[in-house]
């Protein structure tokens, strides 16, 4: 377990962070979201261990990374460089350098690393004469080189046309099930919400909201719209739903049914098993919440309205 505790940090009279806190589940895809100024970086930054933070601390396991090893970290930054007449092979020695892996393992670990993000072959080519997608694998695998307990990607696709960042996040992916620990910033939302296990909203330095996608929407919203469709007994499914107090709303089109719904997880699983004792042929069943963009906006724009400094849950 990763855990980031009470964080503070200003630059010269202004405040990026105020007790910023976060707990990230071992071998979780945490993805840290935020308006532009919100803190994100300067986050990645303290926990990477490259800014001091002027109060608060970051355990790995409960030690502290400040009296502990850095080692446990890989850190990949929103602008990162790459050397110049240097090949490939020869940049991903360079770091495993500074880490005092020996040749025999980097040489392993470069294969299997550049065989991981798709560079296998061109372990002779300049570093400078790869695409920026290109660059951006590289980058990915050199901060692998010494299997970090935590990942730190800031921005990592930014910048990539549509077919790279895809590739990215199916290495994301590749990962995760590889039981990486992955901490992820994006201004592509939906992109995160495919990607994440977790998500953290970040506004004013402060956590508005931590926990997975779904969860934070139930937090967040008091009804959901469901979508129930029906092979049968579209009747039978539209007394059901007659009959129970969560539920509003109700429209029909077809074989399918709209319908709000104010339950629990729980509650609404329920409702499927007394929809399908009742002879409804339910072959559809799920919610119609507004995603990820819609509860940023949402969360952002409360905070922003009413001037709060945080949020009541």
């Amino acid at each position: 377990m990763i855990e980031v505790k009470n964080l503070c940090k200003s630059f010269s009279d202004h405040q990026v962070l105020t007790d910023f806190s976060l707990q990230i589940p071992d071998g979780s895809v945490c993805g840290i979201v935020g308006p532009n100024g919100a803190g994100k970086t300067t986050t990645f930054r303290i926990i990477a261990g490259l800014l001091k933070a002027d109060s608060g601390e970051v355990l790995v396991d409960d030690t502290d990374i400040r009296f502990g090893s850095k080692d446990l970290i890989g850190y990949m930054p929103d602008f990162f460089g790459v050397y110049d007449k240097l090949r490939v092979a020869e940049y991903m020695e360079f770091f495993a350098s500074i880490y005092n892996i020996d040749a025999a393992r980097t040489a392993e670990k470069t294969e299997s690393l550049l065989d991981l993000v798709g560079l296998s072959g061109l372990e002779n080519t300049y570093v400078d004469s790869l695409s920026r997608g290109m660059k951006q694998k590289l980058c990915l695998a050199r901060c692998l080189i010494h299997d970090p307990r935590l990942l730190i990607l800031d921005e990592p696709a930014s910048g990539l046309d549509p077919r790279a960042r895809i590739e990215f996040r199916d290495l994301i992916r590749k990962l995760h099930e590889r039981g990486t620990t992955i901490l992820i910033s994006s201004h592509i939302l939906s992109e995160l919400a495919q990607m994440c296990t977790d998500i953290c909203i970040i506004n004013n330095g402060k956590n508005v909201i931590s926990g997975t996608v779904s969860d934070i929407e139930y937090r967040m919203t008091s009804s959901v719209k469901l979508v129930i469709k029906v092979t049968n007994g579209i009747q039978k499914a539209i007394s059901v739903l007659n009959s129970d107090p969560l539920a509003d709303k109700l429209s029909y089109s077809g074989n399918e049914i709209y319908v709000t719904y104010s339950g629990s997880h729980e509650e609404e699983a329920e409702l499927l098993s007394r929809l399908t004792e009742e002879g409804a042929g339910v072959y559809s069943f799920g919610n119609d919440r507004g995603g990820l963009e819609d509860l940023f906006l949402e969360i952002t724009d409360s905070k922003n309205n009413t001037g709060s400094d945080s949020y009541d849950f």
